[in-house]
């Protein structure tokens, strides 16, 4: 499955109102059913629950409908003949994979279906996702390892994302209190820095998301995202004053899908790295290790510092928490932390939490939901205007936007756009040349651009730039 945020396009057009139904309420479908409503979709929830049911209805403006997802009169009753797209993202590869093919046979347009088990529709699987009426499939785990893997990458980041095919990166930085960007402004930054084609696309600062201007200045221990070619990286870390971290040892605890997919990731890159698993279950940690000989597996309590420090602690460079307790993962990561362990990754389930972490001293919090609902999310914005991303525990989405020939802004250079309040341009794809975006740029039908924005201005964007 490789790497997270691969980009696909639908000819779904930007301007409708689309006819979406979601077959299961559980946290993926409910965050969800709530994004998308809230950007004025047309929005059917199936389910089974009916008290997950009722959370849905009063908290949005969502029909309903309680029943099983692969029955055929449910999924009539809900509209699946006549709809754009059909999610189905129960906790059931089974029901995701029957429902989809039911909602297929049926009429609708375009399906996507959560499916973890490789197995089923891997790529060596002898039946394929079309053969099952299914467009697009979305594997949490998978999505959420390779967040994780390149977080270790790229160890002084608190956040990474590749877009543009990989050419170009969207890293997010701490400031420490001594960091030499402390009190400039990001045109004085930019113009010490002007050897480095980079800009500074968000800020999170006590809690809030900020959209800068050039005007903008730098504070101790903000959170930055800097937009640059995938070859700047390193400058744009050392110019923060955030060493470049040196990888070596690296300690799992959690013998999780996503920890197993992070530890095969890991072994993957061929860097040398020495990676250990700690899985508390002793029949867990016994059947990985026999499907993982070149991983070394531990059985034990991770919370327990005695063998933390057995297992040598203080000598992990990085320290990834991701069991299903969110909160043994937080009280870990926090131990690692004060056994000075330089970078810990916690797996949080909960959104609120990640805020939270960033305060308590945790280097990175990855969320299994968001990432979900964010990759699915992006398939339904069209052709033209698709999320690539959206920021960990901020308020950013990474939208991508293709330049027709009709576009309001097409032939127009970004210095004199109107564009709206909380958004940015960052980069650019022109032909096959990727650049970070200046204001001298013009923007010509058939590039494509990506834009940084908070979610409330999605449709503004969407609505001025189309």
């Amino acid at each position: 499955m490789g790497y997270p945020r691969q980009i696909y396009f639908f000819n779904i057009t930007l301007h409708s109102i689309l006819k979406i139904v979601i077959i299961g309420s559980g946290d993926v479908g409910i965050d969800l059913s709530l994004m998308l409503s809230g950007e004025r979709q047309d929005v059917t929830i199936i389910d089974q629950s009916r008290e997950a049911l009722k959370r849905c209805a009063e908290s949005s403006d969502i029909l309903v409908i309680e029943g099983n997802g692969t029955s055929p009169d449910i999924l009539v009753k809900a509209g699946v003949p006549t709809c754009d797209l059909v999610i189905a993202a129960t906790n059931s590869d089974e029901v995701n994979i029957v429902a989809s093919m039911m909602s297929k046979r049926l009429g609708a347009k375009k399906v996507i279906a959560r499916v973890r088990n490789e197995e089923l529709l891997g790529e060596a699987a002898p039946v394929k996702p079309a053969d099952l009426g299914i467009d697009v499939i979305i594997n949490p785990e998978f999505s959420l390892a390779g967040e994780i893997t390149l977080l270790v990458k790229r160890a002084a980041a608190s956040d990474l994302i590749e877009i543009a095919g990989g050419r170009m990166q969207v890293i997010g930085i701490r400031l420490p209190a001594g960091s030499p960007l402390i009190g400039l402004s990001m045109e004085e930054y930019a113009g010490n820095n002007a050897n480095i084609d980079f800009r500074v696309v968000a800020i999170y600062r006590g809690g809030i998301t900020i959209i800068p201007r050039g005007n903008h200045l730098f504070r101790a221990n903000d959170q930055i995202f800097v937009i640059s070619l995938s070859e700047h990286i390193k400058q744009i870390i050392r110019s923060t004053g955030v060493g470049e971290q040196s990888v070596q040892n690296i300690m799992i605890v959690g013998g999780t899908r996503v920890g197993q997919r992070v530890a095969q990731l890991l072994c993957q890159q061929d860097r040398g790295w020495k990676i250990k698993l700690i899985e508390p279950s002793y029949e867990a940690s016994y059947q990985i290790a026999s499907e993982n000989r070149n991983i070394l597996v531990l059985q034990g309590d991770p919370t327990d510092p005695g063998l933390l420090a057995s297992e040598g602690i203080t000598d992990t460079d990085v320290f990834i928490a991701v069991t299903d307790d969110e909160e043994s993962n937080i009280i870990s990561c926090l131990m690692a932390k004060h056994l000075k362990v330089p970078k810990v990754i916690a797996m949080v389930s909960k959104p609120d939490y990640i805020p939270l972490s960033q305060t308590i001293g945790l280097d990175a919090s990855v969320n299994k939901k968001t990432s979900i609902a964010n990759e699915i999310h992006r398939y339904v914005l069209g052709s033209n205007l698709m999320q690539v991303a959206g920021l960990h525990g901020i308020d950013a989405e990474i939208l991508q936007l293709k330049i027709s020939a009709n576009s309001n802004v097409a032939g127009k250079q970004i210095k004199h756009l109107r564009l709206p309040e909380g958004c940015m341009i960052g980069g650019i794809v022109h032909d096959q040349s990727v650049s970070v975006a200046t204001g001298d740029d013009t923007l010509n039908p058939g590039d494509s651009v990506f834009v940084f924005c908070r979610h409330a201005v999605i449709n503004a964007v969407a609505d001025y730039l189309r």
